[in-house]
């Protein structure tokens, strides 16, 4: 099996995974406290930075052709609610997330959980302006740039943050086991 089937596969287990983690939630104000973010984190570190985002781009394109794979259902009308910027930026931050994992030829603890934190960082930027202009323009709900991130970020902070904790150290024990399966056909043909 070559490097571009083995990426594709492990692609689409991440995108099913995110699905997964749609389900598994606490109920917050506007955006939802769910395991997505973890199953993201994990597709970046261990899939780098195309695998992590064709995962993702994935997850978007099936909730975007109608499938219930957003926490809020699936279909075009996603793209108008509050939430769909968070959505946009799991794209982002799986890409970033393995873009710094890649870095490193044998990341350590730090390595990932850093590359997390970047990806979160990333996942806020987007999904809380996405939210902030939603609210704004869309809902017609007059709220500040603060007070989007107080509705879609800080409560989330705690649990990412974790997230980030459980996502590093699972990346640490079979994140080289992945890489050299993912990179197997490149020493045989090298």
């Amino acid at each position: 099996m070559n490097q571009r089937l083995r990426l594709m596969i492990l692609a689409s287990l991440f995108a099913v995974l995110t699905v997964v983690g749609t389900y598994i939630r606490i109920p917050f104000p506007v955006v939802p406290l769910t395991l997505q973010v973890f199953f993201v984190y994990l597709a970046g570190v261990l899939l780098g930075a195309k695998g992590g985002l064709l995962s993702q781009l994935l997850y978007i394109a099936m909730g975007l052709l109608g499938l219930p794979v957003f926490t809020v259902g699936g279909g075009l009308q996603a793209i108008l609610r509050p939430t769909f910027g968070f959505i946009v930026g799991f794209a982002a931050m799986a890409y970033v997330t393995g873009a710094l994992s890649e870095r490193k030829g044998d990341p350590r603890f730090r390595d990932y959980f850093l590359a997390c934190l970047a990806g979160m960082a990333c996942l806020y930027v987007v999904g809380v302006t996405g939210l902030y202009l939603n609210l704004n323009w869309v809902v017609g709900k007059e709220v500040s740039l603060m007070g989007a991130v107080k509705i879609g970020a800080l409560p989330f902070l705690p649990g990412d943050l974790l997230k980030a904790v459980g996502a590093a150290a699972l990346a640490l024990r079979v994140g080289r086991p992945i890489r050299q399966m993912l990179r197997a056909d490149r020493a045989i043909k090298g």
